[in-house]
């Protein structure tokens, strides 16, 4: 859904970075090794007089222990009870060490992500469709719990997952070393390209690409993602304008304030295909490339590992490329949503 390697563009390459006491018995009476090595022999008298001693000790450190160990006891069970309470009290906090576990107990599986078509969106009748509404869709099914989406603002997602608003990212989120610093990623589940539409009255005469990477050009991305980082890097001399969602992007383009926008594809083909008359693409080469994966708290191998297992499962049986090619290469769908939006 988003990129960052360059990939097709080959005029813009050259811009990519690349003293010890024993003790022991002499006969009935018993004995003590001392430190000259002489055998102190014991009468009996001694010799009872000093288990009794021994035996009341041992008396009063056994209920000393026992003391101590109630106590210890006492306030383990009022920690636990404290702990118990206040994961009832908040919704969010793990009652395992894996968030699978918490699911599980939970009977619901709490889904992060943003709109963005074809990943996610909503239908005339208001509800969520799109590939990430399958793919999480059946993660849910799969687990036998249910699904509840968290519609976030995509620059939100990272800090919300961290902060523990819902359990996994499933909105097409590339993989990235920075990301990597907050969180973890599974194996890639999808991949994609990144492409440009532009404002046709206002560059329909411009060279690809030489005139787009001008002071005079304008372009708009979505705040947080990728493809900002792309505008800047394949276009240094070129301005930026940075909005919540991809929709605020292009409604700078459609309203003539910017000549071009970046996203990921098919949503380029996507926007030439519902504003034929004002938005044309100037190329159809991935201007770079992605992985995309699910996102989740560090410190999780269980859930990593799960989730990564079922992303390989859906690989394997071809239930993904299913999907992707319905939402991605087909329009099979373009009737359920208003794509002028």
């Amino acid at each position: 859904m988003e990129s960052g390697t360059a990939d097709g563009l080959s005029g813009f390459r050259k811009r990519i970075d690349a003293g010890a006491k024993l003790t022991g018995h002499g006969g009935a009476a018993g004995g003590e090794f001392t430190p000259a090595g002489l055998l102190k022999i014991k009468t009996v008298r001694e010799h009872r007089q000093d288990n009794a001693l021994r035996h009341e000790g041992g008396e009063k450190a056994m209920r000393w222990t026992g003391a101590v160990w109630k106590l210890v006891m006492a306030a383990a069970l009022v920690m636990a009870l404290a702990s118990g309470a206040l994961a009832q009290d908040d919704p969010k906090q793990p009652v395992s060490g894996s968030v699978v576990e918490t699911i599980r107990k939970r009977g619901v599986l709490r889904a992060g992500m943003s709109i963005f078509v074809p990943w996610a969106m909503r239908n005339r009748n208001g509800e969520l469709v799109g590939f990430e509404i399958d793919v999480a869709n059946k993660v849910a099914r799969d687990m036998g719990v249910g699904i509840e989406f968290v519609p976030t603002p995509w620059e939100g997602l990272i800090p919300a997952l961290v902060a523990g608003e819902f359990d996994v990212i499933i909105a097409g989120m590339s993989v990235r070393p920075r990301r990597k610093f907050a969180i973890d990623f599974t194996v890639p589940y999808a991949h994609s390209g990144m492409g440009i539409a532009a404002n046709r009255a206002m560059a329909a005469d411009m060279k690809w690409p030489d005139d787009y990477d001008s002071a005079r050009v304008t372009f708009s991305c979505r705040r947080g993602s990728t493809s900002c980082g792309d505008v800047e890097r394949l276009f240094p001399n070129a301005g930026v304008r940075r909005f919540d969602d991809d929709a605020g992007a292009l409604r700078e383009v459609l309203s003539g304030n910017a000549h071009a926008v970046l996203s990921s594809y098919p949503q380029p083909v996507v926007w030439a295909g519902a504003h034929p008359e004002r938005i044309f693409l100037p190329t159809t080469e991935n201007l770079s490339q992605s992985d995309e994966a699910f996102g989740l708290r560090k410190g999780d191998p269980d859930a990593l590992h799960f989730f990564s297992n079922w992303i390989l499962a859906n690989r394997a049986n071809g239930w993904l490329a299913g999907r992707n090619r319905y939402w991605f290469k087909s329009r099979d769908w373009a009737e359920r949503v208003d794509l002028k939006q």
